[in-house]
């Protein structure tokens, strides 16, 4: 048995936790936000931007997704390489066990290779926390560390309580015991998504650490709060509001978004459809079965708003220019074409 961390669960965080499963249930089931790749897109890099930001890296969210696509941006090689690392770290987050250690080092090192000395190794020395010219936390002393992580990996793995909590006291409990050499606040935020998305997966496209940066006095206010009344209740509720804020926001979004594009589906995009009714089809084979050229103004006119809103899906969603890439028809684009005279709505980009 391992000894539980200390911890306290408030009523408002209890509500909280009520309210975060509600609107995740609205948001998977009520929208199209699973659907949405794009905004899976901009929401990791906003995840990435925000994550490394809090740390003080100074490039805009531009820059950062410049990064992404490859770009060349005129900033220090260091945060340039820090953007890179993190994007690698969020992109393979799904092929993390949250109870694994191997994998926590592994992960700490896709973060940090190329810019600290101990990259996926528990530091040797000594690490303190400072802030306005004085000492605000010291971590726990080295030797203690390693057995430190199994006692909270294990306790993690063996409880049973919600992994929402879980992952909020995971989080602290990281920022607390300082594992690394540097990249501990890094790596507890991609920690407690990582729990969130193997709960539910809708939480790998989540930018809860946007909610993080935005409220940065706040953050730091509570996990210093947590540590000095040595119980991570404060930091669950003010985590727990900002997991509530996100999603809120994420839904918001969604409802917006779809209430306020809606028109009728034209005759191209309605023979895109009916291609792809009985079939999985790339996109030369789509437009060759519409009777049209199938150059890029065609494919982001006719095709890239199905996809968006749901009518339709990639076969390799992970990869969108991948040459093995096809198409095919959904749910909601068989229910457009379905009925006599119906032609669906979709938005109009």
């Amino acid at each position: 048995m391992f000894e539980k961390p200390p911890y306290t669960i408030t009523e408002k965080a209890a509500d909280y936790l009520v309210k975060i499963a509600e609107t995740v249930t609205r948001l998977e089931f009520g929208t199209e936000f699973n659907r949405d790749i794009k905004l899976h897109r901009e929401n990791r890099v906003r995840t990435i931007y925000s994550s490394l930001a809090i740390e003080g890296n100074s490039l805009t969210l531009g820059e950062v997704t410049a990064v992404i696509e490859g770009k060349v941006v005129a900033g220090r090689q260091e945060e340039i390489k820090e953007v890179k690392n993190a994007y690698e770290s969020y992109d393979k987050i799904m092929t993390f066990n949250p109870y694994s250690i191997d994998d926590f080092l592994k992960a700490h090192k896709l973060m940090t290779q190329g810019l600290v000395k101990e990259a996926g190794e528990f530091r040797s020395g000594d690490v303190g926390v400072f802030g306005g010219g004085k000492v605000i936390h010291i971590g726990a002393r080295p030797q203690f560390v390693p057995q430190l992580i199994e006692d909270l990996f294990g306790w993690a793995k063996e409880s049973e309580l919600h992994p929402v909590l879980k992952s909020t006291i995971l989080h602290y409990e990281i920022e607390t015991i300082h594992p690394f050499a540097d990249g501990n606040g890094r790596i507890g935020r991609l920690w407690q998504t990582l729990l969130l998305a193997k709960w539910n997966t809708i939480f790998a496209w989540i930018p809860m650490e946007s909610v993080l940066y935005q409220n940065r006095p706040q953050y730091y206010q509570a996990i210093e709060d947590a540590r000095k009344a040595n119980d991570s209740g404060v930091f669950i509720e003010f985590t727990l509001s900002a997991i509530f804020d996100i999603i809120t926001l994420q839904e918001k979004h969604q409802v917006k978004h779809e209430d306020k594009h809606q028109v009728e589906l034209g005759d191209t995009q309605f023979a895109v459809l009916k291609a792809l009714e009985n079939k999985t089809l790339s996109r030369k084979e789509i437009f060759a079965a519409i009777g049209m050229n199938s150059d890029s103004r065609a494919f982001k006119r006719n095709v890239e708003p199905l996809i968006t809103d749901g009518f339709i899906e990639m076969t390799v969603p992970d990869k969108p220019n991948s040459k093995l890439q096809k198409y095919r028809i959904t749910e909601k684009g068989t229910a457009a074409i379905g009925g006599a005279n119906i032609r669906g709505v979709f938005s109009n980009y």
